[in-house]
């Protein structure tokens, strides 16, 4: 650990001229953060009454921080995390900056303007992570950093020199325990480049924390392999520590429980000299220690800590030297230079219109100014100007990267099997991919949560390889131990294996799927996890979808056909995640040949820019079924990807239409076999993406809604040839709700059948026959919905 007192060797000189002005800088950051969320709240007119919010104390307690980091010490390359309730503060800086403008800051937290919290799709100022969920924002950034060693290793990238990945953490996040996951899985993989900056004000948003947090934090990172520096003391404090009486003092404090120190700070000078003198008071050293000192001189030295000290913070950022990661514990004071600093109740808490207009008094600020970027100011707008045009970290401007789309290949071809399971389709179309010499193979990059074998990557990685900094050799190759799997691991391999973890493989796709971004170099991301286990990582699979990462998700294997690993490893609600994620097509296959045309779509989905691409889920099957003997022409194609398709067309005089998804097929063809011998021009829909189907004919209702008179949507061309009369059983190894919304396209009966408890162990026939997925409910399902000559059920 850093001796933060080591830092502050030059603590009594005169502030350097760029201190001064980095000090007027930091004024104009916190008046522009806590003037913004006051404008919002108070004086923009409020057509429903609501609380808008902004976090004025969470925002104070960090904003030195950052403009010691914005202003003085980032470079262009440096991407950061800023945590969630300090995004007033990033706005104002990027204002400054000329990232911003006035218009979204008057209209912070209303539509179209800056956002609650930064937003790399919906902000307009230079956001490189977006947060909002706390703790996903700082572990993005260990991810970043992994995914920067691995464009650099493969010898892409445009030049420019590595980055660091910051995170500017409040100290409540660190109760995340995704925070945790990702930091073991970055110790693991050598970590480089990356600097966590705890805002250690020690409040919560309900409280002020407990004791001893600060030595629990320390040891997770020293134990993960960081460095880390203690920034707990300002200058002013390390000064006072130094007159006589001063070590008491500091020993004082070093004892002093949180809610304590909080009160004192919201109760202001008078109170700590009450204190202190109850405590310390000795008529000799300390006693002339206080009494040297005016009650706001006293106020002001108790409140140096070091996440408010300038100085402190610049000496202890430009002393890292290296490229290992660091956390900085910056010590603060959640409100500071706030009326509310120090108060319990402080989070959601603001200033009201008589505390801003005194506030606003003590900050210099005429009325009618308040966005003026110089007012208030001890230096000339001209000079202010002069140094943020010298900002090293705006010196390019705009930082965003691009990188030009890949071809994707004209075909994916596998041997075609009489049986066969998506799951084993998609490892061989994985490995067709390596086998290939075509340039997008070289930018597949795959990644999983130790199930890479079981998830049938098995083949890609023995020709691709592992991804690791440094070659690694298998050592059960070298003992002559038998293996089916022949893996080296290396600068080079295209597979990054993770540990048991899925929020960390969200994280990691996103993190990859953001590098033409971010790197400028293009890489396609295709993830595999177990199904039922997308719910453990939906919070960071979200955060990636709403960064829009593109990646493509393989969930194998799913559902009750899972037979016999029971309940636990049965996925029911997966196909509803994948309908109501935006910013993911999801699709669920019967078919190896439809996979492989939905596979060779998302590899260029993926690539595409704004709404008209995205990532994509696969959920796939363990299930080995009888693949039908038929070339796939561009219709075929088309409908494919599109949603859905007749595998049996209907008659004119349909009464009853199976619409089935993913591993039942056989039980709906064989229904529709049993059924053409009672009913009528009996059709079979094979539904590929119920999403898709779903997204189109809301689309087109949406339009017409509005007045306009678009073209039918796909499930709307599917199903208008059908009767009124016709009912449409829809039997999905899922919950029934994902395809039960068909009979509202064109107002047909439906008999939805599906999963909605929990699974069991036993054979697919068993499983099947409990859960009313086989064949014989498909027909009792039809009885029931199409009144006629019994059937055989």
């Amino acid at each position: 650990m850093l001796d933060q007192i080591g830092l502050a060797t030059t603590s009594v000189r005169q502030h350097s001229e760029e201190e001064r002005l980095l000090a007027e800088v930091d004024r104009k950051v916190l008046w522009l953060s806590a003037w913004m969320i006051h404008h919002a709240n108070h004086l923009r007119p409020s057509a429903d009454g609501l609380k808008v919010g902004g976090h004025q104390a969470s925002s104070a307690s960090i904003a030195t921080i950052m403009t010691a980091l914005y202003f003085a010490v980032l470079r262009p390359q440096d991407r950061v995390a800023v945590k969630p309730h300090a995004s007033p503060v990033f706005h104002a800086i990027q204002y400054l900056l000329g990232n911003q403008t006035r218009e979204k800051l008057e209209a912070f937290r209303a539509l179209g303007g800056a956002q609650s919290y930064p937003s790399r799709t919906k902000d307009v100022d230079d956001v490189d992570f977006s947060t909002g969920s706390v703790g996903l924002g700082a572990a993005q950034t260990i991810f970043a950093s992994l995914v920067q060693d691995y464009v650099r290793l493969h010898g892409w990238g445009d030049g420019t020199p590595e980055g660091r990945m910051v995170a500017l953490v409040g100290d409540a996040e660190m109760d995340e325990g995704n925070i945790y996951e990702a930091l073991l899985e970055g110790s693991r993989h050598g970590l480089r480049n990356t600097w966590w900056v705890v805002d250690y004000n020690r409040q919560s948003l309900d409280a002020v924390i407990g004791e001893g947090v600060n030595d629990k934090i320390m040891g997770a990172f020293t134990t993960m392999g960081w460095e880390v520096v203690e920034l707990k003391y300002g200058r002013l404090l390390q000064a006072a520590f130094a007159e006589p009486g001063g070590t008491r003092l500091r020993d004082w404090i070093d004892a002093c429980p949180n809610q304590l120190y909080s009160a004192l700070v919201f109760r202001g000078g008078a109170a700590w000299r009450e204190r202190l003198l109850e405590d310390l008071g000795d008529q000799g050293d300390v006693s002339a220690l206080l009494a040297r000192r005016s009650d706001d001189e006293l106020a002001r030295l108790m409140t140096n800590l070091g996440g408010h000290d300038l100085g402190l913070l610049l000496d202890a950022f430009r002393s890292i030297d290296h490229d290992r990661p660091v956390c900085f514990l910056a010590y603060t004071i959640k409100g500071f230079g706030l009326p509310l600093a120090g108060h319990k109740d402080n989070h959601a808490g603001l200033m009201n219109p008589a505390q801003m207009d005194a506030w606003r008094v003590g900050m210099g600020i005429r009325p009618g100014h308040e966005w003026d970027i110089a007012e208030g100011l001890g230096i000339t707008e001209a000079d202010l100007r002069g140094f943020l045009a010298r900002v090293p970290f705006n010196a390019r401007g705009p930082r965003r990267t691009t990188a030009p789309a890949l071809p994707v290949p004209e075909t994916l071809a596998i041997e075609k099997q009489a049986q066969a399971s998506t799951q084993a389709g998609f490892g061989q179309f994985m490995h067709a991919l390596a086998r290939s010499d075509a340039p997008i193979a070289e930018r597949i990059v795959t990644t999983s949560p130790d199930v890479t074998v079981s998830t049938n990557l098995g083949a890609w990685v023995g020709r691709r390889g592992l991804f690791a900094q440094e070659a690694r050799h298998d050592l059960f190759r070298e003992a002559k131990i038998p293996s089916a799997y022949r893996w080296e691991a290396g600068p080079r391999g295209q597979h990054l294996e993770l540990g048991i973890a899925e929020m960390n493989l969200f994280l990691m796709l996103s993190a990859l799927g953001l590098s033409h971004s971010i790197f400028g170099t293009r890489l396609i991301p295709v993830g595999t996890l177990y199904d039922p286990f997308i719910a453990r990582g939906l919070d960071a699979m979200n955060y990636a979808c709403y960064q829009d990462a593109r990646f493509i998700l393989a969930a194998t294997p799913s559902g009750i056909t899972l037979a016999p690993e029971g309940g636990a490893h049965q996925s029911i609600g997966t196909p509803l995640i994948g309908m109501a994620q935006p910013g993911l097509s999801s699709y669920e296959p019967a078919f190896v040949d439809e996979l492989g045309v939905i596979m060779r779509w998302a590899l260029g989905h993926v690539q595409r820019d704004g709404s008209e691409g995205g990532s994509v889920y696969l959920r796939l099957s363990t299930r080995s079924i009888e693949q039908p003997r038929r070339d796939i022409t561009p219709a075929l194609a088309e409908d494919i990807v599109a949603g859905g398709y007749w595998l049996r067309p209907p008659g004119p005089n349909c009464a009853v239409a199976i619409a089935f998804c993913g591993a039942v097929a056989p039980e709906a063809i064989a229904a529709a076999g049993l059924l053409a011998e009672h009913r009528r021009d009996v059709g079979v829909l094979a539904v590929t993406s119920p999403d898709r189907l779903f997204a189109g004919w809301r689309d087109a209702e949406t339009a017409r809604m509005a007045g306009s008179a678009p073209a039918p949507s796909p499930v709307e061309r599917l199903l208008r040839p059908l009767p009124r009369h016709c009912c449409l059983v829809t039997v999905a190894d899922a919950h029934p709700a994902g395809l039960g919304w068909l009979g509202s396209v064109e107002g047909h009966r439906v008999k939805a059948l599906g999963v909605d408890a929990f699974g069991q162990s036993g054979s697919i026939a068993e499983l099947y026959g409990t859960y009313g997925l086989d064949a014989a409910a498909i027909l009792r399902a039809a009885q029931a919905g199409s009144p006629g000559a019994p059937l055989p059920v």
